[in-house]
């Protein structure tokens, strides 16, 4: 595999990868930090860098079916959360295009 090259944010507040430190979103784009992920609580943001994208697949969610992927650190390649895609209930629509951000896997840098 190639170099990878990496985007840096400029905020006070950055969540980098917990593993290798990737910078992959800032407090300013936090949507929700009341969302639930595979390994506990979570943070819905509207942004992230330094990621790349699983397969789309539907998955049975809390909320109801969602066409969702896999994200990974585009450093360390571990599954930080998800992407949602698709959301098939009317009133779960505003989380498309959407990120869910694991809080056991990121960590926040001041």
């Amino acid at each position: 595999m190639g170099q990878v090259f990496k985007n840096y944010l400029n905020s006070s507040h950055v969540y980098c990868c917990v593993s290798c430190n990737t910078h992959l979103s800032a407090k300013e784009y936090v949507i929700s930090k009341n969302f639930q992920g595979q390994y506990g609580p979570a943070y819905l943001v509207k942004s992230v860098i330094n990621v790349s994208e699983g397969e789309p697949e539907d998955r049975d969610m809390l909320t109801g079916v969602h066409t969702a992927c896999n994200i990974m650190c585009i450093d360390c390649q571990k599954i930080l959360g998800w992407k949602y895609i698709k959301a098939f209930e009317q009133d779960q629509k505003f989380k498309e295009g959407m990120y869910i951000l694991e809080k056991l896997l990121i960590s926040r840098v001041k």
